[in-house]
């Protein structure tokens, strides 16, 4: 085999300790590619509907794909897939530092745990070497203690480490998944999937490599764009400033949260939270991942105020965003202590800043009692309230753990009136970009497969002019901002491209921010796999796995009827870029569910799955 895949799923059982190899079929591969697309068709095929997700019979799989391996820019990428304990259905969430190369070089592209160890468990894969070890010493450590202890005892620190937190471990819906202390997949909840199996980390190294169909002109052709995309980043800023460069043109045109979606401008809290002052503040410099020319990942230093002292990864836009101008909090230095704290307890940042900013305005509407606010001043602007609400959250303890379940669980739990309040679909917290700056978002979030997302369609840079796809007819002209013609077709085209990064696996700010193009994609794909896709072929294969998470979803009770957005989404701003405007879903809707082939409650027509090679 020569076409960058060793074609190998390693499935270990934690029930009953068992470690089995099995195939994976060339025409899975051609049709899903890997990563997200292989991930959601095994998990299709092996659970049912409405999986509980903390049945031992869900699936956890962390997939690659033909980019992991080789050096490809952005290679370093991998997804993980479950059915999620926050939205019930599809969820996944890809991560990046070393680990997902390191399963690559251990001769897998797939592992997939079932079952549940009845005990702590972790579990270490060196080449053709998978043992299973007792993790109980380990139980109650943070995800970075968890991958110094995992190093420690393996006597090898150069094993990558998937490790989980205690708020894993307590089953908190929005715990994450730590590697390396790096990168984190951190949407969906996947870290309470682990620490519902009992699995508290996973260390992978190896010394193999997958045989590339063309080596030399794979060679060549990655060291051409590593090259290129270098170029482009440090052109354009995002080499040296990476994400929190986005804040200030962001809220400019209204993309930022703002106090709980219910503001409409901030440019001086933007502006103290992004860019330049957050490089400077924060002392903040380019952390790669593995094989990575951009690096927008930030190693920071805090050395005053003392309460704030810390050396770590820094908060992302993202972050800055829903623990930042969403409470209207603009020190950046509180945010990246908050950063930290859920870094190292292991919960989504995105998902913990929304929570945080529903209980400032549940506090502010009287729906929370200082009394049940126990202590914690939950009024707007309290870093003191952002850094304690995180660590209680993510130990599952005082006001935090009425959100151990979710953010609707929680509203649910506080006041009937406060659940018209939650900004979130499919149960998921809406990230930190406004379908009512980019209207292409909002069919976009709709029908998103793991719930609100805009980085399984970046159909917003497009809006925002700079990123487009040719190769998929995306141009310039194809739409205008604040204006419904054709956001439909976009949102499905740049899904498609985000279902297709997330298979191959490649991060996608190496085509978008580092101007990679799908037809260099293509070439470089070719070269490994010797498969002589054309960019057709790949966005269709991107759409295939689009449509299998989308069939997980049907299954699970999601179709047209949940196809929607939170009430405040058509609270239009006052004041700012995107005064007056409010998206019209319904429209965008439609022209969606055209362009995708669905009939109208969102479900894929014969034809169209028959087209795609699919069946129900």
């Amino acid at each position: 085999m020569k076409n960058g895949y060793w074609q190998r799923l390693l499935r270990i059982n934690l029930t009953t300790r068992t470690v089995e190899v099995e195939p994976i079929a060339e025409e899975d591969l051609k049709a899903f590619v890997g990563g997200a697309g292989l991930g959601a068709e095994i998990l299709r095929r092996e659970t049912p509907a409405r999986q509980d997700p903390y049945g031992p019979e869900n699936r956890l799989i962390f997939a690659t794909g033909p980019f992991q391996g080789p050096p490809v820019p952005g290679g370093a990428k991998f997804s993980v897939v479950a059915v999620s304990p926050v939205t019930h259905t599809f969820g996944d969430s890809a991560a990046g530092a070393a680990w997902g190369p390191a399963l690559k070089d251990a001769g897998y592209d797939v592992l997939l745990f079932e079952g549940a160890a009845d005990a702590p468990v972790f579990v270490s894969i060196e080449d053709d070497k998978v043992e299973i070890h007792d993790a109980a010493g380990m139980w109650g450590l943070d995800t970075f203690e968890t991958i110094d202890a995992v190093h420690e005892q393996l006597d090898n620190s150069k094993l990558s480490i998937a490790s989980i937190g205690p708020a894993g471990e307590r089953k908190v819906a929005i715990a994450c998944i730590t590697f390396d202390k790096h990168s984190f997949a951190g949407r969906c909840g996947l870290g309470a999937v682990m620490g519902s199996k009992n699995l508290k980390a996973v260390a992978v190294g190896g010394t193999q490599q997958a045989e590339l169909h063309d080596p030399q002109l794979a060679a060549t052709l990655i060291k051409q764009f590593q090259h290129e995309i270098a170029q482009v980043v440090r052109g354009n800023g995002f080499r040296e400033h990476g994400t929190p460069g986005l804040c200030e043109s962001a809220e400019a045109i209204g993309d930022m949260p703002i106090k709980y979606w219910d503001g409409d401008v901030w440019p001086e809290g933007a502006k103290k939270l992004g860019g330049v002052s957050y490089t400077s503040s924060l002392r903040a410099k380019p952390y790669p991942c593995k094989y990575c020319p951009i690096g927008c990942h930030r190693q920071i230093t805090i050395e005053e105020p003392k309460e704030y002292a810390m050396e770590g990864i820094g908060p992302e836009y993202e972050t800055l965003g829903m623990m930042g101008t969403n409470l209207l909090i603009d020190d950046p230095k509180a945010v990246a202590v908050a950063n930290e704290i859920a870094n190292r307890l292991g919960i989504d940042t995105i998902s913990a800043g929304a929570m945080i900013g529903f209980a400032m305005e549940c506090f502010e509407k009287g729906w929370i009692t200082p009394a049940q606010a126990g202590g914690l001043d939950l009024t707007w602007g309290n870093p003191a309230a952002l850094i304690g609400l995180v660590e209680q959250i993510g130990k599952r303890e005082g006001l935090g753990a009425i959100f151990a379940d979710g953010i609707l669980p929680a509203a649910e739990g506080i006041s009937p009136e406060a659940v018209e309040s939650v900004v979130h679909v499919k149960g998921l917290d809406l990230p930190a970009h406004d379908p009512r700056s980019c209207f292409s978002l909002a069919p976009s979030y709709a029908t998103s497969t793991r719930g609100a997302c805009h980085f399984r369609g970046p159909c917003e840079d497009v809006e925002m002019g700079g990123f487009y796809i040719p190769e998929a007819d995306i141009t310039e002209e194809t739409t205008t901002m604040f204006e419904g013609d054709n956001q439909g077709l976009l949102a499905g085209k740049c899904q498609d491209l985000g279902s297709l990064a997330n298979s191959l696996v490649v991060c996608l700010f190496v085509i978008d921010g580092g101007a990679w193009a799908l037809t260099g994609v293509k070439d470089l794909f070719n070269a490994i796999t010797g498969w002589d896709f054309s960019t057709d072929d790949l966005l269709a294969a991107g759409e295939r796995g689009f449509t299998s998470q989308r069939l997980i979803n049907i299954r699970d009770g999601y179709d047209a009827k949940t196809d929607v957005l939170p009430k405040k989404m058509f609270q239009a701003a006052v004041t700012g870029g995107r005064a007056g405007k409010v998206p019209p879903l319904a429209d965008m809707l439609r022209e969606y569910y055209e362009v995708r082939g669905w009939d109208a409650n969102g479900v894929p027509t014969d034809e169209t799955l028959e087209g795609l090679g699919l069946t129900r």
